[in-house]
C-alpha cells in the first residue's frame, strides 16, 4: 500500500480506502462485513469511509463494531452528514442543529471520540454557508472532528467554502466526488478549483459501480446478487447499463491484460493517475475483492496506456461539469 497527503494538510491516507455504502447493514451480513474490514487492515488500508445515512444509520454501527479493538491512531475514519436520518424537519441538511446532533450520533455509532474527516454529504442551498462552516469550526475546536470535507459540491461552492474556512481557520481539505474512467465531470472545474484551494479528492465509484469490472455483459441480464439487482444501488448504476457502454468496457480487457492487471485494478489505477486524487474508495462483499483491488496501489500507467483507454471508451465518457453523481 502506498500513501498520499490529503490536500495541503498533514493527514496521510491510504491510496485505496474502504467504504461501506450499500454493503454494510444491508447487502452484506455483519460477519462478512467484518471479514472485509479485517482484510482491508491486513492489506494495508488505513482509511475507512462511511456516512450516517448508509443503511439507515446501520452501516456506521457495523463499521464501529468491525474496528473495535483496533488502535484508534492507526486508521483514519471519515463520515458524512446531510441526508435525512429521521422524520423531523431538522433531521436533515447542514443547519447547525442537525450537523452537531448528527456528529454526536455518528460518534456513538462508530464508538469513537472523534472522526478524522467530517464531510458535508451534499451542498445545502437552504442553509447559509456561514452557519454550516461555523458549526464545523466549533466541532473542530471541540476535538470531535479533526478535518472537514465535502462531497459532490460544485466548484463555485467549494471555492466559497474554502474562503470561509480560511477566515474561520477550519481545515477544509477534501472533496468526495464520483470519478472513474466513465465519469469525469470533476476534471473541468472541480479539480482545478481544488488544486488552487489545497483540497484533494477522495473518490467514490472508481470502478463505475462495478461496471468497469467487466462482469456486466452486453445483451445479458445482470448477475444475481450484483449491485444492479440491489434496490439501493440499482438507481446509481442504471445509466451505465446499456450495450454501448458495456461493449466499450469489454474492449478494455486487452489493455488490462497487457498491463498485467484485472479490469478493476486498471480502473482503480486510472483514477490514481490524477495527482489531485488522494484515494479511491472501494466497497466489497467478500475479503478476496479487497485483496485483489489493493494491488492497484502504486501502479503507474504509461501515457500510451492512458491514450488507449480514451480511444476505447470514446464518447461514452461523461464530462459535463453540470452533472452530479446523484
Amino acid at each position: 500500500m502506498e500513501f498520499r497527503r490529503l490536500g495541503r494538510s498533514g493527514l496521510t491516507v491510504s491510496e485505496i480506502a474502504y467504504g461501506n455504502w450499500i454493503t454494510h447493514g444491508s447487502q452484506v451480513e455483519e460477519d462478512a462485513a467484518k471479514a472485509c474490514v479485517q482484510a482491508s487492515l491486513d492489506s494495508g488500508i488505513t482509511t475507512f469511509d462511511t456516512a450516517d445515512v448508509y443503511a439507515g444509520t446501520r452501516a456506521e454501527s457495523v463499521l464501529g463494531r468491525a474496528l473495535a479493538g483496533v488502535r484508534r491512531e492507526s486508521y483514519e475514519l471519515f463520515t458524512k452528514a446531510y441526508w435525512p436520518t429521521g422524520p423531523g424537519p431538522n433531521d436533515r441538511g447542514l443547519g447547525r442543529k442537525h450537523l452537531i446532533e448528527s456528529c454526536h450520533a455518528s460518534l456513538r455509532r462508530l464508538n469513537t471520540d472523534y472522526v478524522d474527516v467530517y464531510q458535508a454529504h451534499r451542498y445545502d442551498s437552504s442553509t447559509p454557508l456561514e452557519e454550516t462552516m461555523l458549526a464545523y469550526a466549533d466541532l473542530v475546536r471541540q476535538g470531535k472532528v479533526l478535518y472537514v470535507g465535502v462531497s459532490e459540491w460544485r466548484a463555485e461552492q467549494i471555492a466559497a467554502a474554502a474562503e470561509l474556512a480560511r477566515e474561520l481557520r477550519v481545515p477544509l481539505i477534501s472533496n468526495q466526488p464520483q470519478y472513474s474512467m466513465l465519469w469525469r465531470v470533476i476534471e473541468a472545474e472541480v479539480v482545478p478549483t481544488c488544486e488552487r484551494e489545497g483540497i484533494s479528492q477522495i473518490v467514490f465509484s472508481p470502478i463505475g459501480q462495478g461496471v468497469l469490472t467487466g462482469k456486466y455483459q452486453p445483451g445479458a441480464e445482470p448477475p444475481a446478487g450484483s449491485r444492479a439487482t440491489d434496490r439501493a444501488g440499482a438507481g446509481f448504476i442504471r445509466r451505465m447499463l446499456n450495450d454501448e457502454v458495456l461493449t466499450r468496457v469489454q474492449g478494455l480487457k486487452p489493455i488490462a491484460d497487457d498491463s498485467g492487471l484485472s479490469l478493476a485494478q486498471l480502473a482503480l489505477a486510472w483514477v490514481l493517475q490524477n495527482p489531485n486524487v488522494s484515494a479511491a474508495i472501494i466497497g466489497a462483499s467478500r475479503p478476496e475483492q479487497v485483496v485483489e483491488n489493493v494491488k492497484a496501489s502504486g501502479v503507474r500507467l504509461e501515457p500510451a496506456v492512458m491514450s488507449r483507454i480514451d480511444e476505447v471508451l470514446g464518447d461514452v465518457v461523461e464530462r459535463d461539469p453540470s452533472r452530479t453523481g446523484d
